[in-house]
């Protein structure tokens, strides 16, 4: 088994132009980023619920399952964004896909305001159930949306994070998601987010695994990301490797 990085394109007649992107991901239900985005949604729905994924007897028997079921493998693909931005006091913080991060992450000695987003409605409801009684004035609530579609005000956050999924969407909508966050951050503020790096040993192996987990993992060059960061206005401030993902500080130009 083997898997090779696949380029999505725009349905033919569809392509958005600039300031119309938001509206042409809403329109088509049956659009191949549409049966992405639900793909992933339904991935991490069953993950945070507990639910165990059917997978063929020779995905089970692939050392990286192995890894999984011991739980060896979660420390590989977190990424720890605080080692290259730890959010600070008072800052406003957006975590998109954000997972239940709230509740397992230090926010609280951050004393940094977190805001979240995510398209798992069982992370959503878990983390909007649980976060007030940890903390209600750091806690800003967890809106359901996909990453491309950030609904908050202009310049309204000094740091945005978006960790652990970017492999499950191609290039191109990552592109849009740059766009959004750049919207929202404020002059000077920071981005993070990490990029599955398929030069890994572990990376096809992993690809494998999460395709029957999630649908599609797109296994693009690190070069690639780094020309569409440039291409977006951004410039990188910090790096940082890891056993699977590559993760970025950038900031915008």
């Amino acid at each position: 088994m083997s898997k090779k990085s696949v380029k999505h394109s725009y349905p033919e007649g569809n392509r958005p132009v600039a300031g119309q992107e938001q509206t042409w991901f809403a329109k088509g239900k049956s659009d191949s980023w549409q049966v992405l985005l639900s793909q992933v949604a339904s991935r991490f729905d069953r993950e945070y619920r507990g639910e165990a994924f059917a997978l063929p007897e020779e995905v089970e028997a692939m050392p990286i399952f192995l890894e999984s079921v011991a739980g060896t493998l979660q420390a590989k693909t977190v990424s720890p964004f605080w080692k290259i931005a730890k959010p600070q006091k008072n800052q406003r913080c957006l975590d998109i896909g954000c997972g239940v991060s709230f509740l397992i992450y230090p926010w609280r000695d951050w004393e940094a305001y977190f805001y979240g987003q995510e398209i798992s409605s069982a992370a959503r409801d878990a983390l909007n159930a649980r976060g007030p009684q940890l903390n209600s004035k750091l806690f800003k609530g967890v809106e359901w949306a996909p990453a491309h579609q950030l609904n908050y005000e202009e310049a309204q956050f000094d740091l945005c994070l978006a960790t652990g999924f970017s492999c499950y969407y191609p290039i191109d909508y990552w592109s849009i998601v740059m766009g959004e966050v750049k919207r929202v951050l404020k002059p000077g503020g920071h981005f993070v987010f990490d990029v599955l790096n398929p030069n890994s040993p572990l990376a096809e192996d992993w690809a494998i695994l999460e395709t029957y987990r999630a649908g599609e993992v797109f296994l693009e060059t690190i070069e690639d990301w780094e020309k569409m960061m440039k291409a977006a206005g951004a410039k990188v401030v910090k790096k940082q490797s890891g056993d699977l993902f590559q993760m970025y500080k950038i900031q915008y130009n």
